[in-house]
């Protein structure tokens, strides 16, 4: 009697961990890790930062040396998953190739959303994504009289701040009036606005990028009030969409990614998601989440991996993410919303504050900026199911382990 089979389509980071999960839950079946780049595969967050720098080498990336993939038995199939068909549990590639499968982790992860507007042709426009990505812009950058960074996003403010470090003029542009307002809220970003502007970034917010002009290489960007931008390098930053291909053509919901139950199964049996693809029902907030972060990758991959090999986990792991810009480092835990009201204890000015969102006291998210070791202490707050007074929230006095 063959053994199962578990196919796993994205080699990032979601994918390899989905691999490694479910070899160390015991599956002793063929594990195919099938993705297109010839790169074994790597994490996202330092080709923004570390790796776009040129302060650590391209490999410190990977999320295992190669050797690791062949030790475990875990065959890296360098192709391109054109087709799923869910009925007789194959994947078509693009070589030609078509793979049997028992079980299938899909973690294709997201694209890149693209500038919507003319010149986007020219040579000297950028978008990160990739590993290849990093390393080109890392090079343009270098070599830029100035730089435009469209869009102010976690990875626009990232991409601003290597960039500035690497001694680079620097124009970031976003509609919003403040960096990260979509995540963080108006009172908060303004701490990012300011972050950048004392490190020599130029802000155009609340302005839109209504043309690209060079000759056959960008030179400038015009903004939507006629301003003329100089610029050798643009990257755009503008966010991503779930690369849900696969899945549309194999007729899985897809709803603003692949929408998963609380074990990232699909509705189809032996068909899970997991990743920046995923929408995953999440218990303790009661409705589908798409995390694009480094930590959700990790721990959705691992997840599914092991219900893909047998286990029925349930993903309730709390949304998190860390990033550094220049000498401010946070870490946030949760899913803030919009209209969620802010409570600060700190000094926003100092940059060195703790910030939750909460409705009527129900904390939904934190975040600490340049306060260490307590994240810990965060996350109890945010997954207690409890009202917390908002005025004890942001009283410094009150300890942390008082709240939770």
């Amino acid at each position: 009697m063959s053994k199962r089979r578990l196919a796993i389509v994205g080699a990032g980071l979601a994918g390899a961990k989905a691999a490694e999960a479910a070899r160390e839950a015991g599956f002793d079946g063929p594990i195919l890790l099938i993705g297109n780049e010839e790169e074994p595969p790597y994490e996202r967050p330092p080709l923004s930062k570390d790796v776009l720098r040129g302060d650590k080498a391209a490999e410190t990336a990977y999320v295992h040396p190669e050797s690791f993939y062949q030790e475990h038995a875990i065959e890296l199939v360098r192709d391109m998953a054109t087709r799923l068909d869910t009925t007789n549990h194959t994947i078509s590639l693009a070589g030609g190739e078509s793979i049997a499968f028992d079980a299938v982790v899909l973690a294709t992860g997201a694209a890149p959303r693209r500038l919507a507007v003319p010149g986007t042709d020219l040579a000297g426009v950028y978008y990160l994504r990739t590993l290849e990505d990093s390393l080109r812009l890392h090079d343009a950058i270098a070599a830029a009289g100035r730089a435009a960074v469209i869009g102010a996003g976690w990875i626009g403010s990232e991409v601003a701040a290597s960039a500035r470090q690497m001694g680079a003029d620097v124009v970031m542009i976003d509609p919003s009036p403040v960096p990260l307002q979509r995540v963080l809220g108006t009172e908060i970003g303004a701490v990012f606005r300011d972050l950048h502007a004392d490190h020599g970034v130029e802000l155009r917010l609340g302005r839109g990028v209504t043309e690209l002009r060079g000759s056959g290489h960008v030179e400038t960007v015009v903004l939507d009030d006629g301003r003329v931008e100089a610029a050798d390098v643009v990257v755009a930053g503008i966010g991503v969409i779930p690369r849900t291909d696969l899945a549309d053509g194999a007729g899985l919901a897809v709803d603003n990614g692949i929408v998963t139950d609380e074990h990232l199964a699909t509705a189809v049996p032996g068909v899970y998601a997991a990743g920046d693809v995923a929408n995953a029902w999440h218990p303790h907030f009661g409705r589908h989440l798409r995390v694009e972060h480094w930590a959700n990758a990790l721990n959705q991959g691992s997840t599914a991996g092991r219900n893909a090999a047998g286990a029925e986990e349930s993903y309730t792991r709390l949304p998190y993410f860390f990033s550094d810009q220049y000498d401010l480092g946070m870490e946030y835990v949760g899913y803030g919303d919009a209209d969620d009201t802010v409570a600060v204890r700190g000094h926003l000015a100092a940059r060195e504050f703790i910030a939750f969102w909460h409705q009527d006291g129900s904390v939904r998210a934190a975040m600490h900026v340049n306060t260490w070791d307590v994240v810990e202490d965060l996350k109890a707050i945010v997954g207690t199911a409890g009202r917390l007074d908002p005025a004890r929230l942001a009283d410094p006095d009150i300890p942390l382990a008082e709240l939770r």
